[in-house]
């Protein structure tokens, strides 16, 4: 987390476009199943391992002290250091009412706290004229940082496609943060998080939304560490760009 903070400090001050994707085994899955995806992915400044299975394997693979990127560690975390550094702050995305009362929730918790916009969007793709004036809308708003809240993969294709058109130096993806913070969704206890069974309480919290994501990607993804264990599947790494 220290490090991940560190960059992303240093893309602010030298105002350095860039976006971070803090990636589950739900992302892993998507990038499997769509070229899209997976481009966005490669394409992200950083790809924190947020969910638990992912900081495993990377020590297991590595041999190094991999820690957790997670999602809303790195919100509060980035909010608390903003108050000493004058980072501004946008929230894109979330249900209606939801980014306004998550930028309500931080600037309480964090006294002097600046947010200078949110947004939440339809459940429908924008137009061409919709989404002109949200970046529009962004862009005069002058954020550091915009905070995307849209779920995997909408938020990590989201911000692929919106990088270039947008002033803001840094985008991070934290998905269920925002209905974390803004009370909408209860987070699961620390202990479960750590032992990675966060995935089992958020499903008892969200059964039909999320049933298949845990119940049939979960099944998939140790099947394919496995394959790729026993090398019966292999995958093209390009070290000069760590693409898998």
């Amino acid at each position: 987390m220290a490090q991940t903070i560190a960059i992303i400090s240093k893309w602010i001050d030298e105002r350095t476009p860039s976006y971070v994707s803090a990636c589950t085994v739900h992302t892993i899955m998507e990038c499997q199943r769509a070229e899209q995806m997976r481009r966005a992915i490669n394409g992200a400044g950083l790809a924190t391992p947020d969910g638990m299975p992912l900081v495993w394997l990377s020590q297991w693979h590595s041999q190094l002290p991999v820690e957790r990127g997670y999602g809303p560690d790195l919100l509060l975390a980035l909010c608390e250091l903003s108050i000493q550094r004058g980072y501004t702050h946008y929230f894109y995305g979330g249900a209606a009412g939801v980014p306004e009362q998550l930028a309500q929730t931080m600037t309480m918790r964090f006294p002097g706290l600046r947010v200078v916009g949110t947004y939440s969007p339809p459940f429908r793709p924008l137009t061409a004229s919709e989404d002109d004036q949200l970046i529009a809308q962004i862009n005069q708003a002058k954020p550091d940082i915009v905070w995307v809240g849209l779920g995997t993969p909408k938020q990590d294709l989201w911000m692929a496609d919106h990088r270039a058109r947008l002033t803001a130096p840094v985008l991070i993806g934290v998905g269920a943060a925002f209905n974390f913070f803004s009370g909408q969704v209860r987070q699961a206890p620390r202990w479960m998080q750590r032992n990675g069974l966060e995935w089992l309480f958020r499903l008892s919290q969200e059964p039909r939304r999320l049933w298949y994501r845990y119940l049939v990607y979960n099944p998939l993804f140790v099947l394919l560490v496995l394959t790729q264990l026993l090398g019966l599947k292999k995958y093209r790494l390009n070290i000069k760009t760590s693409e898998v």
